[in-house]
């Protein structure tokens, strides 16, 4: 369900916006969509974790006001953020 840390390292790499970047929106982003796309293949199998679902929820939640944030703040990041990862909107 959750990432390993040699991915989370990958996605950091591909989403930093400058060299020791570990927390901007682009890459917490990333790392959201990246827990929030295995929660997902973890609900094809196990359709009655419910408890699981709220954190999944909590987590779509979240990385939705960061999309926001990020289109507020400068949208020319945002639009290459959601290209990049494929999200809808």
């Amino acid at each position: 369900m959750s990432i390993t840390n040699q991915r989370k390292r990958e996605l950091i790499e591909e989403f930093k916006v400058h060299g020791t970047d570990t927390g901007s929106p682009e890459v917490q982003i990333a790392i959201l969509s990246e827990k929030i796309k295995n929660l997902t293949e973890h609900f094809k199998i196990h359709k009655k974790d419910h408890h699981s679902r709220r954190g999944l929820l909590m987590m779509v939640s979240l990385r939705r006001r960061l999309l926001d944030y990020l289109k507020r703040k400068e949208v020319n990041r945002y639009r290459q953020i959601i290209q990049k990862l494929g999200l809808r909107r």
